[in-house]
């Protein structure tokens, strides 16, 4: 939906405007504020309806985090497995 929405802000526009479209939205206080409101919004669709949602939404987001960093340990060693095998180590 954001994404929609800035295009079609940026539809109408010359490409020297561009960069001043996007310079505001890039300042820590716009960055401060957006984070703000999605965080307010994320505590009214889940956290004030007593969801359930929230709880699943750290199981899954853990078990992701937790394979992204457990990723390049397990790519080293099937990296290491398969140098063994072409060169006939056990």
């Amino acid at each position: 939906m954001a994404m929609r929405k800035i295009y079609s802000e940026m539809k109408g526009m010359k490409l020297k405007e561009v960069p001043g479209y996007f310079k505001p939205m890039l300042s820590v206080g716009f960055v401060k504020k957006s984070i703000q409101r999605g965080l307010d919004n994320y505590h009214a669709k889940y956290i004030e309806t007593d969801s359930i949602e929230p709880l699943y939404h750290i199981c899954f987001g853990g078990m992701i985090f937790s394979y992204l960093v457990a990723l390049p340990n397990e790519r080293r060693h099937l990296e290491h497995k398969r140098h063994a095998e072409q060169h006939g180590h056990h």
